[in-house]
């Protein structure tokens, strides 16, 4: 069949043509978004879950659905060779820039500027006039101690008071946040309680890989009363089998009911993966309908693909102890795992092997589901080591 018509779309973060079983999500992100526009208190949430179930996706949908409504939008991507507050100042600055330019808002964007000034020079953050775009005294005593703890929330405080004042309202969008530390995790925390407290039209949406709710937990005890920590996981058979059928009825074609059976057993419903699947058993067909034997034949294809676009790109950001660790762990077969049956397999003891789980946990390449036990933050990752690695 015709390549060019092909609707599905593997990729990082790529929006897939039909966002199925999400629906719960994106109405809680809307609520949230309405409720603070409205200066009342919409909950900020972080949406988790493992790598490749769309969670990159959502936060995109949150992103048309905030600037439809016109709200003023900071979306980062965090990650592990920057700073939360060296993300979060050129966005906060564009943002206070536009406030500055509505109608009867120059002094107060003046005095927002002046405070963001303030923050990013106690930060000692390689942002001065020039990127500023203007000359003004600074506001003293506001966001300036070069504690980010004490300082964040000075300066959402700031900021919300602004949006309110000329009825806007803030949507901070974190992809990754993981990869922030645990000081500027609590830090953020902190200031969304402050707005909150405050009534000021600011909420934060984020998603991020399991580990996150440990992090935010151990930076804040009441981070849970604060959020919400919707699971993101694989598709719902149905909502599995929409994803791929719609799109193909939108072009006029089939898969039978075999074929959409077989890629829901292949791919376990991973949205990635269904997607993959379904580029690739759509390029190999050639006529409607789409039958199990070409999903069958589109198994070497699609995996090759996987591994070199999705699975092999984090194996090469390991060292080579890493390695053996997480080939240690394909060994034992789908996890999760106990860190004695993982250290074993590798071959040294529990205490010898920690420092190697501890980096793999902070570069996102496993998680803990449970005290002592590990299992990978990428589905079906073990499968891909015992091919990469046998």
């Amino acid at each position: 069949m015709d390549p060019s018509a092909n609707p599905y779309a593997p990729g990082a973060g790529t929006r897939p043509p039909l966002l199925a079983g999400r629906d719960d999500l994106v109405a809680n992100a809307t609520t949230a978004l309405a409720r603070a526009k409205r200066g009342r208190h919409g909950k900020s949430f972080v949406a988790v879950g493992l790598r490749g179930v769309g969670k990159t996706v959502v936060l995109n949908k949150v992103l048309e659905l905030a600037e439809a409504e016109r709200y003023q939008v900071a979306y980062i991507e965090a990650h592990d060779n920057a700073s939360l507050a060296s993300l979060l100042v050129p966005q906060l600055r564009a943002i206070m820039l536009r406030i500055s330019r509505m109608e009867g808002a120059k002094e107060v964007g003046r005095k927002s500027l002046a405070i963001l000034k303030n923050f990013a020079n106690a930060l000692k953050l390689e942002i001065g006039e020039i990127e500023f775009g203007l000359d003004f005294a600074t506001e003293a005593g506001i966001a300036d101690s070069g504690d980010l703890a004490n300082d964040l929330p000075e300066l959402l405080t700031v900021l919300g008071q602004a949006a309110a004042d000329k009825k806007t309202a803030i949507a901070i969008l974190i992809d990754e946040i993981q990869y922030l530390a645990e000081s500027e995790i609590g830090a953020l925390v902190m200031a969304i309680h402050r707005v909150n407290q405050r009534g000021l039209p600011i909420v934060l949406i984020a998603a991020g890989l399991p580990q996150i709710l440990g992090k935010m937990g151990d930076s804040k005890s009441y981070a849970e009363r604060l959020f919400d920590f919707p699971r993101v996981e694989a598709l719902k058979k149905e909502d599995a089998i929409s994803a791929i059928s719609v799109p193909a009825l939108d072009e006029g074609v089939e898969f039978t009911t075999d074929a959409l059976n077989l890629i829901c057993q292949v791919t376990r419903g991973y949205p990635y993966f269904l997607q993959e699947w379904a580029y690739v058993a759509w390029n190999l067909a050639a006529s409607s309908p789409i039958t199990a034997d070409v999903v069958a034949s589109a198994e070497v294809e699609a995996i090759r693909r996987l591994d070199e676009s999705f699975f092999r790109v984090r194996l090469e950001r390991m060292t080579p102890t890493e390695r053996r660790y997480i080939q240690a762990m394909s060994r034992l077969g789908s996890g999760p795992h106990s860190s004695g049956d993982i250290a074993k397999s590798y071959g040294a003891s529990v205490s010898t092997v920690a420092p190697l789980r501890s980096n793999l946990i902070s570069k996102g390449m496993i998680w803990s589901p449970a005290y002592g036990m590990t299992d990978f933050t990428v589905p079906l990752f073990d499968e891909f080591v015992r091919r990469e690695m046998p």
